[in-house]
């Protein structure tokens, strides 16, 4: 079994509370699904948001979709003037059987702009 670290990012629309947590759960639940993966393979997850957004913490919805026992983290991304705004993004480390070409990270909603070499 490998340690490997998945990447992921999706852009909301504003920085509301609902938002952010909609669309977290949503790319945490797209990089479970694309790498066949349980919580129990998950050893951690670190979160960061662009400096816009701060209406919640991106982790509480990783929490709130079954994540009770995986250690999270957040924080602040870069404050960058030609980012991209109102990013989450997510770097988790696990456990799989997959050789690291295999690995998906994901990419959702206008975060896909950030690596169209590798978003699906």
């Amino acid at each position: 079994m490998a340690v490997r670290a998945i990447r992921g990012a999706v852009q909301v629309d504003a920085d509301e509370r609902e938002q952010v947590l909609e669309a977290t759960a949503e790319l945490v639940a797209e990089v479970m699904r694309r790498n066949a993966l349980t919580t129990d393979d998950v050893i951690s997850v670190l979160f960061t948001a662009t400096p816009d957004i701060n209406s919640e913490f991106p982790a509480l919805a990783a929490r709130k979709v079954g994540f009770s026992d995986v250690p999270l983290m957040c924080a602040t991304e870069l404050d960058v003037p030609h980012a991209l705004p109102r990013v989450v993004r997510l770097m988790a480390h696990v456990e799989t059987e997959r050789p690291r070409s295999e690995v998906q990270h994901v990419y959702l909603r206008g975060a896909q702009a950030l690596r169209l070499d590798i978003a699906q």
